[in-house]
């Protein structure tokens, strides 16, 4: 979901810093809710260096194909938060895409604005969601294929969107725009079919393994039902 360079520019991507203040501020949230019950502030620093480890790991080694206005990326970020908690994830995306940047892409330091917005903005709202369709009695290695299915989608959907939201808003409803658009999202259907297949595996491990998958490294939830 890299923005490519030129997709938005000039003084239009003023807006990216706005938007990218309240993914930051979301992340505040969800990190405090954190601190407040799953595990406190050496838990939620332990699980933010792993999640950025990751992050850095996903966009660097995992396949990455640029398809219309962005790249498709397998980015996982339902798994963090299943594994990790929604604030060691948002910190995790906004620093593993920071370091990718810094260290191997600066192209695309311009358009972190809009991408950790693509990012955060989306897994905020899949930690809503996990609240509403995951029963308090159910842990997280225990979850459903429909389950998981739901989170990833939604997180998949909210990029696609925001994607859509930052290519149209620099370069209008154009014919080869909207072309462009419409070739990122169905490229991004596959994402969709398998993260929730990558969710269901990784938590079958987690359960098997529990041993090793529980302690401050991981989420509370991911064993107990809140």
């Amino acid at each position: 979901m890299h923005i490519e360079p030129g997709v938005v520019d000039g003084a239009k991507i003023i807006l990216s810093y706005a938007t990218a203040a309240v993914g930051f501020g979301l992340t505040v949230k969800m990190a405090a809710d954190g601190l407040r019950d799953n595990g406190g502030l050496p838990a939620l620093a332990l699980r933010s260096l792993a999640t950025t480890a990751l992050v850095f790991c996903f966009f660097e080694v995992l396949p990455h194909h640029p398809v219309g206005v962005s790249e498709v990326h397998l980015i996982l970020g339902s798994t963090l938060l299943l594994l990790f908690g929604a604030g060691a994830a948002a910190i995790g995306l906004a620093a593993g895409l920071l370091l990718q940047g810094l260290f191997f892409a600066p192209f695309d330091l311009p358009q972190y604005g809009m991408n950790v917005t693509t990012l955060l903005v989306p897994l905020w709202g899949i930690s809503l969601l996990a609240r509403r369709i995951i029963p308090r009695r159910t842990a997280y290695v225990d979850l459903r294929y429909g389950q998981a299915l739901a989170l990833s989608t939604a997180y998949q959907g909210g990029i696609v969107a925001w994607v859509a939201f930052w290519a149209l808003y620099g370069h209008g409803f154009t014919a080869e725009n909207l072309g462009n658009v419409g070739a990122f999202g169905l490229a991004y259907m596959s994402v969709i079919l398998l993260e929730p297949l990558i969710d269901l595996a990784v938590l079958a491990a987690a359960k098997s393994l529990s041993r090793f998958s529980r302690g401050p490294l991981f989420n509370i939830r991911l064993h107990q039902a809140a």
